[in-house]
């Protein structure tokens, strides 16, 4: 028969299912208790936990996937076996898991748990003898106290509501002579793809055959030995028909390109989170942060794991995927790496009783009550509100409200537990009849309606004429078919997934053109692949919009994004990911029906615009079989006319039969049908397939290891052999710590193995993020030695720290011996605090008030900032604007990285190893010395740069600053008699004028966060004798960070002295925090702004007594290199751009450039004894201007210079005017800088140029006298007339123009 096809990579040979399983109770173990899964021993016998055992599967073994038979057997029976009375409720319950290897590949299980009467006496008697001793503890504990409160008695029982002994004894009763006990039992399919559908039916089917009166028509072995050797696998694009015990089954495949397989019903996912709590639940997915889901249902774990997996397309999890972790592996959610984990809640079980080893970066869905924990920060997904109103459409079209449904449950459940017959009877269907439905009714009562209404109304939905009918079939008894039920789960999942693909291919649709292409073949590829760019990100996020850079900075940081990128990269030398094939389709399609350049962005929401067509090949497959296995000949068909007609028509033409139910060569009398017991199957005529009979697959599996065998081999050659398997290994899991938790052995040494392997991906990771924060903040440097990017955006260094905090969190909450609070980091902080605040009533105060002081040039001291761990939590607990211990966690980080203290403080902590013992296991990473050691290195390369991340994030905090100013004692007196005062600014603003205290020059005062320190205006009001002052600079400090500032003068502050400036700006630089030799010298790191790194130096009137005189030529490349500094700042993103101020104002800035201009050639500095300066000249062209009549060459050249006269003396003097007291030299650089702003400079230079004052004061040679260098001059100024120049407001403070 054909029928056999490629079921893709690395699959087995095309089986549809791989092994049959039967889990339960082994009468001869009889009761043992399940102690790994930590049940408590306070409950009722019947409650408790015990032991289930793989009591058969077929075959025994399949070498392309082996048999794990303890991770099978927790899977099936997670909670392990259940007892039940004849008074419980023994309702069938369906569910399915996953079993993720450690290379990444999946195997599904789908499980049918079912209720067996329990035939040992042994088991019975055992169970009797447990109750009555439970029985006498808690009577005896109930009559010891007689104020035992209701509330132990409750839970002592289990139970809420019991009140008194003899319901507690009702309750807990079993009677070996009076009741029947029941013991849970399940059957299991394993398959190597997700056919949900199928699967379910086929055990239902099989269940169903156990617990009828009649025996099936063939013996069960048949049907089993018929799945799993003669059913095949469909080819991709293709549709199967195979038999169960009494109906045909029918699953559908995918083709190439569409849409991955997918056969849980979104419809459930949206109904059991709802749509908005959906939306964020997938955003922390794609950021892969930690992600536990939780509730008592585990069918509800899976469907909701696979739903928002599916969603991902065409991205997919990479790290750790537990979608139900079973009770003896709760140490796994002790794991600091991204995972995906399913938590099965017990009945009553509050939240707040959960334990769970690490908060800060978890979202918490408890699926049951429709409610998520969100981590603190984590940005929205790009176009969230109209993202969320396009699903909404999708929603209301299928009658599913948008806000999801809370009571969905119970439906839900019935649904999923019922046989097929009762599903078939059930007129409702899960409460939606099968005649056309009102939606308004469907809606009525819900809180929510008036919203739905309107949301509906905009999007053209009319609600009251909206309705569900049966779409292919006619209704017969007023009966929604189950097949209807399933189309149309399965139109909805094909549009809810089209519109999520269609939003990743919308935002990633020129991706391609910032992959980087580096290597020449795949060996130089995978061997340099840690080294290695693969994506250009800052390009890639300059050319976003706006809106989706939170998002997408953090998104392509992900190990998910890193993978998608790596294949992309592979798919030049093998064969393409079939996601990635399917999207890089997409996007060709984009292409030829897309109008817009593929370069340009927009944040318009683009919708889906395939809904109609989506999923027709699929809906086509499903009402089309073309493999089909016919119905043994003596059963009859007959009841299959509840089927759509088309269905029926479609089957007629089926040209591929596969192999059908049949007798087997059996023993007689074993397998003897007993209704309600599953049958002991006959291991011999299961263990192994046909051997003649079954063509296709012996031909397709030898072909399948044929391919399997090539490829493995193509994709290795050119690798030597030793080295090849460790780089494709460590080249695929780059980033990914542990990928898998191993469920088969649970023993301490591989317990111990996994823990390991967490540290080292742990170190790993640390080694990683800080080589990727040093690269990126070094910028062009790194770039020119070969390190990749070019430069880092603010948005982008924000995400890098982001990932540090999640990253120390994790590590913090490894290995955990007690939880406390939500940050662990922060609970070891402070409880380091506490031990260190008892000992410091003995020791000095860590504030530094008596500490050494650090000495200046001309003698003044400076205290130092003490170096304390303390110091830094406490400024971090002092900030109001802080509320939760995650949000303090990631501040102090902050802090400690900008102070470059981060791994010094963390040394400081660890070295506390009693405190460390105490609050960590024996394998946690904090306690293996040689790895924390290279975590610790790894930390303290980040010294290297100079951060602002804590600066830059707190901006509303009240931060307290200490001022010193340090005058020239040698020339002057230290200390002035008149009044001085000071103003600080920043970035974010500036502290006001203050009065510094008489006699004094150092001074502490707060205010709000001015951000990086930028200009001082320091002054005086002249008064007293030695009114005179001779500053040398000042030295601003941030007392929280610890930055330091000078503020370079050597001017004078006086009348009749130097310039005669009562006041002056100074501009501020940086000064290196290690330096631990004289402040008042030059040492300093250079400023974050790139701008000029050389000590601000005195003004240019000073130097006229210096030897070396700078030269006409140096003057014009000096006003060049400080144009073009200007007109680079511009072409930078507003996030990277550093401060205007210092490339106008600062050394080498354009108000130094054109004083040397304006110095070149001035004549003697000394006339009659007395000073002149450039302003000298400024005041005498003014005059000119005002008292003379221009005379041009033409009216219009008349107007022009009238206008830039009138302008030019306008300035000059409104800063004349102005209410302060600045100098000549502060003058002119006022008018600079306002020339600048306003692009009046090359208006106003040709005016001075041919003034005639400047003959009096210029010689001949001087560069104002030269028409061409003029000229030139005006060229290079009129180069910033495009750029819109915003002046700090100390610069121009008072001048009115």
């Amino acid at each position: 028969m054909s029928g056999s096809g490629n079921p893709g990579p690395g699959a087995a040979p095309c089986r549809f299912a791989h092994y049959f399983v039967l889990c339960g109770i082994d009468a001869e173990s009889g009761l043992e208790p399940d102690e790994l899964a930590g049940e408590n021993f306070d409950q009722s016998p019947i409650r408790r936990t015990f032991k289930s055992k793989v009591l058969a599967h077929y075959p025994q073994n399949i070498e392309w996937n082996p048999f794990d038979q303890d991770a099978v057997n927790m899977l099936c029976m997670p909670k392990g076996l259940s007892f039940r009375t004849q008074a419980d409720n023994r309702d069938p319950q369906l569910h399915s898991f996953i079993i993720t290897r450690e290379d990444g590949s999946r195997t599904y299980g789908f499980v049918l748990t079912f209720y067996e009467e329990v035939t040992s006496k042994q088991i019975c008697t055992a169970m009797q003898t447990l109750y009555q001793m439970h029985n006498a503890e808690q009577y005896s504990s109930v009559c010891a106290s007689s104020s035992c409160s209701m509330d132990s008695l409750a839970s002592s029982i289990d139970e809420g509501d019991a009140t008194s002994l003899a319901k507690l004894q009702r309750y807990n009763s079993y009677d070996i002579s009076r009741d029947t006990l029941y013991v849970s039992k399940c059957i299991c399919l394993i398959t190597p793809l997700p056919f949900m559908q199928a699967c379910k039916k086929f055990l239902i089917q099989l269940y169903k055959a156990v617990t009828s009166q009649q025996p099936p028509p063939l013996p069960l072995e048949s049907y089993i030995h018929n799945i799993l050797y003669e059913v095949p696998l469909p080819p991709p694009g293709r549709s199967l028909k195979f038999y169960g015990v009494y109906e045909p089954i029918i699953c559908q495949r995918p083709g190439p390109n569409e849409l991955p397989l997918s056969d849980y019903p979104l419809r459930e996912v949206f109904e059991l989170l709802g749509l908005e709590n959906l939306v964020q639940v997938f955003t922390c997915v794609l950021l892969e942060m930690q992600i536990l889901l939780y509730s008592q249902d585990y069918q509800r774990l899976m469907t909701v794991a696979e739903g928002i997996t599916t969603l991902l397309f065409p991205f997919q999890w990479q790290h750790v995927y537990v979608p139900i972790l079973p009770a003896s592996l709760l140490h796994f959610l002790d794991a600091p790496v991204p995972y995906l984990m399913g938590l099965q809640s017990k009945e009553g079980t509050d939240r707040s009783k959960l334990e769970l080893p690490q908060e800060a970066n978890l979202c918490f869905v408890d699926i049951d009550n429709h409610f998520i924990e969100l981590p603190e920060e984590f940005p929205q997904f790009p176009n969230k509100l109209e993202f969320i109103q396009e699903i909404s459409e999708v929603l209301l079209q299928f009658g599913i409200p948008p806000e999801g449904n809370l009571h969905c449950s119970d439906s839900a459940t019935k649904l999923k537990n019922l046989v097929l017959s009762d599903l078939v009877n059930d007129k409702r269907n899960g409460n939606i009849p099968s005649n056309a439905l009102n939606m308004y009714e469907l809606l009525k009562g819900n809180e929510t309606i008036a919203r739905l209404q309107a949301l509906a109304k905009r999007t053209g939905v009319t609600m009251e004429k909206m309705t569900i009918t049966s779409p292919l079939t006619e209704e017969k008894d007023g009966k929604l078919s189950c097949e209807e039920l399933e189309l149309r789960d399965y139109k909805l999942n094909v549009q809810l997934r089209e519109v999520f693909a269609n939003r990743f291919t919308q935002m990633f649709a020129d991706y391609e053109a910032f992959v980087i292409q580096a290597a020449p073949d795949m060996e130089s590829w995978l061997t340099n692949r840690e080294q290695m760019q693969n994506f250009d990100k800052a390009s890639f996020l300059s050319d976003q919009p706006e809106p989706y850079l939170p998002f997408l900075s953090h998104f392509i940081e992900t190990q998910m994004f890193a993978t998608f990128i790596d294949n992309k990269i592979m798919s030049q030398w093998e064969e393409k990911d079939p996601f990635l094939r399917v999207f890089d389709s997409r996007i060709e399609k984009i292409r030829l029906y897309n109008v817009r350049a593929p370069a340009l962005r927009t944040s318009n929401y683009q919708k889906c615009s395939t809904l109609k067509e989506a999923g027709q090949l699929s809906i086509q497959r499903l009402v089309l079989a073309d493999i089909v296995a016919p119905e043994p000949h003596f059963l009859s068909c007959e009841k299959q006319q509840t089927d759509t007609q088309s269905i029926e028509q479609r089957l007629m033409k089926i040209d591929h039969t596969a192999i059908h139910p049949h007798l087997l060569d059996m023993k007689i009398g074993q397998g003897k049908y007993e209704q309600g017991f599953f049958p002991k199957l006959q291991s011999d005529v299961l263990a192994t397939g046909p051997t003649n009979n079954n063509r296709w697959a012996s031909r397709s599996s030898t072909t399948q290891r044929r391919k399997d065998r090539l490829r493995q081999h193509s994709e290795h050659i050119g690798l030597d052999n030793d080295m090849r398997e460790k780089y494709m290994q460590e080249a695929r899991s780059l980033g990914k710590n542990l990928r898998q938790p191993k469920l088969s052995d649970l023993s301490p040494a591989v317990i111990a193995q996994t823990n390991w392997k967490f540290v080292e991906g742990l170190l790993k990771e640390c080694r990683m993020k800080t080589k990727r924060m040093l690269v990126e903040k070094m910028g062009h440097e790194a770039v020119e030695l070969g390190h990749g990017e070019a430069n880092i955006t603010g948005l982008e260094e924000n995400t890098l720290i982001a990932s540090l905090c999640d990253l120390l969190e994790r590590i913090w909450s490894h290995g955990l011996q007690v939880k406390q609070g939500k940050s662990a980091l922060w609970s070891h902080l402070l409880q380091y605090q506490e031990r260190e605040e008892k000992q410091e009533h003995s020791a000095e105060s860590p504030v530094g008030g008596g500490t050494e002081r650090r000495k200046s040039d001309t003698g003044l001291t400076l205290p130092t900032l003490r170096v304390s761990l303390i110091q830094d939590m406490r400024h971090v607990q002092n900030m109001s604007e802080i509320k939760t211990d995650v949000g303090r966690a990631r501040a102090w980080i902050r802090l400690s990285l900008e102070k470059k203290l981060l791994s010094q403080h963390l040394k400081q902590l660890l070295s506390n190893q009693a405190l460390a013992k105490k609050l960590y296991k024996r394998y946690a990473f904090l306690r293996c010395e040689e790895e924390r050691e290279q975590f610790l290195y790894h930390l303290l390369s980040l010294n290297a740069v100079d951060y602002f991340c804590f600066t830059s994030v707190f901006t509303t905090i009240m931060i307290p600053y200490r001022s010193v100013i340090i005058p020239i004692k040698k020339l002057s007196n230290a200390i002035t008699t008149s009044n001085p005062w000071i103003c600080v600014s920043g970035e974010l603003g500036d502290s006001g004028v203050m009065q510094i205290p008489k006699n004094h020059l150092e001074m502490t005062f707060e205010c709000q966060n001015l951000g990086k320190l930028t200009t001082v205006q320091i002054g005086h009001d002249n008064s007293g004798l030695l009114a005179k002052w001779l500053v040398d600079c000042v030295m601003v400090r941030n007392e929280i960070t610890g930055h330091t500032y000078k503020f370079p003068c050597g001017r004078w502050l006086g009348k009749g002295v130097d310039d005669g400036s009562l006041e002056r700006i100074l501009i501020g630089e940086l000064v290196s925090s290690t330096s631990d030799e004289e402040l008042g010298k030059q040492c300093r790191t250079p400023p974050q702004q790139k701008s000029p790194t050389v000590t601000r130096r005195l003004s240019i009137t000073s130097l006229t007594g210096r030897n070396t005189k700078p030269n006409a030529g140096q003057i014009q490349e000096g006003i060049g290199e400080a144009v073009n500094n200007i007109v680079k700042h511009f072409h930078k993103p507003e996030k990277e751009r550093g401060s205007l101020t210092i490339l106008l104002c600062g050394e080498n800035g354009l108000v130094a450039a054109l004083e040397q201009v304006f110095h070149h050639g001035f004549k003697s500095a000394r006339i009659f004894h007395k000073n002149v300066f450039i302003w000298d000249f400024i005041e005498k062209a003014v005059a000119y201007f005002e008292t003379s009549d221009q005379i041009g060459d033409n009216e219009e050249a008349l107007l022009l210079q009238r206008s830039s006269c009138k302008s030019f003396c306008h300035y000059v003097n409104a800063i004349n005017t102005a209410p302060r007291n600045i100098g000549k030299d502060g003058k002119f650089q006022i008018l600079v800088c306002l020339g600048t702003r306003d692009h009046l400079l090359p208006q106003w230079i040709p005016l001075l140029a041919e003034c005639p004052p400047i003959t009096r004061m210029y010689e001949e040679n001087a560069l104002l006298r030269d028409r061409m260098t003029v000229n030139s001059l005006i060229r290079v100024l009129q180069t910033l007339q495009d750029f819109n120049i915003i002046l700090e407001g100390s610069l121009i403070k008072g001048v009115d123009v």
